[in-house]
């Protein structure tokens, strides 16, 4: 029997990433970290990873931390690594008898220190089965540098390093479809998802990622105001036409079996998501209606795709 969702019970939950962050007003990062560390079951402690990026030079100046349990800034390569690390450490801790309260294994990286930097790293992690989740926040860009281009940025994209002008229509290639790639790795758990109603999926995912046992990854739209260039309370607006057009679906891979989260009963076109960020107004100008039609038609290939693996065509 299914577990029923109390959002209230979960909301009441101890805060594992406090107030007082640096964060940007409007920042997708913070809301993933928190609702995911809300997955925790009570009483169980944790080891929360952190590559560089936004949220790491936002929630840590040393000596001081936003975070409750106890926390590691790595470098943007080898987050999987040290956590991954500190899992074989623990475990062998355990065995010894030096241990005995139970921990759960977190880190958290943007897409720049996942995607591109870290991705060695991360997939050495999965390939080798450690216990531990890692959670991509994914922006868009390297948002913590100067909004340049990374392999999760949507094409078209304006950044400073695809920067929309005479010659240039903003990044010409697609984005990477990572959670794909880290379900080749046959993990046992696999999920994406983003803020969309009262946070049901998001949650849902995270608590099956934590208490899965083996590598799990979790991969989440996170908007960034800066780097997107939206009114910071239009974020849940954003995330939601994201699913609707589905530019971002929602799905699971649990040991091997892919499975959708949510199939929209009325797919809306791709510009309902495109046309609240800036930096896709230059797709709008009269003469680019052909790289409206692009995106379109990649959005619609990528959607079909998943519908295949999900067996929702048959």
């Amino acid at each position: 029997m299914e577990k029923r969702f109390n959002f209230r019970e979960i909301q009441e939950r101890e805060e594992r990433f406090a107030p007082g962050h640096r964060m940007c007003a409007g920042c997708g990062g913070p809301i993933a970290v928190r609702n995911v560390l809300k997955a925790l079951h009570p009483g169980d402690k944790a080891v929360i990873g952190n590559a560089t990026g936004c949220l790491e030079v936002s929630s840590f100046t040393y000596p001081y931390t936003s975070y409750e349990d106890s926390y590691i800034h790595t470098a943007f390569a080898n987050a999987g690594a040290t956590l991954s690390g500190v899992e074989t450490a623990y475990k062998a801790l355990k065995k010894k008898g030096k241990i005995d309260s139970t921990y759960k294994f977190i880190t958290f990286g943007g897409d720049g220190g996942t995607y591109d930097i870290g991705f060695q790293s991360l997939s050495g992690a999965m390939e080798r089965g450690h216990d531990m989740v890692y959670v991509c926040y994914d922006n868009g860009a390297y948002m913590n540098t100067g909004i340049q281009r990374s392999s999760a940025t949507p094409m078209f994209a304006d950044t400073t390093t695809t920067p929309v002008g005479k010659y240039s229509a903003g990044k010409p290639q697609t984005r990477k479809d990572l959670a794909a790639i880290i379900a080749d790795h046959n993990v046992p758990y696999v999920a994406q998802t983003t803020f969309i109603g009262n946070m049901k999926d998001l949650y849902e995912k995270a608590e099956k990622a934590i208490y899965t046992p083996g590598g799990a990854f979790l991969n989440i739209l996170a908007p960034c105001p800066r780097g997107w260039r939206y009114d910071s309370p239009e974020i849940i607006e954003i995330c939601r036409l994201a699913v609707e057009t589905c530019y971002w679906p929602l799905f699971e891979v649990i040991d091997g079996k892919w499975i959708l989260s949510y199939k929209p009963k009325n797919k809306l076109p791709l510009t309902e998501f495109l046309k609240k960020q800036g930096r896709f107004k230059h797709l709008f100008k009269p003469g680019n209606e052909d790289l409206l039609e692009a995106f379109q038609e990649e959005v619609d290939r990528r959607w079909e795709q998943l519908l295949d693996r999900c067996h929702e065509n048959y």
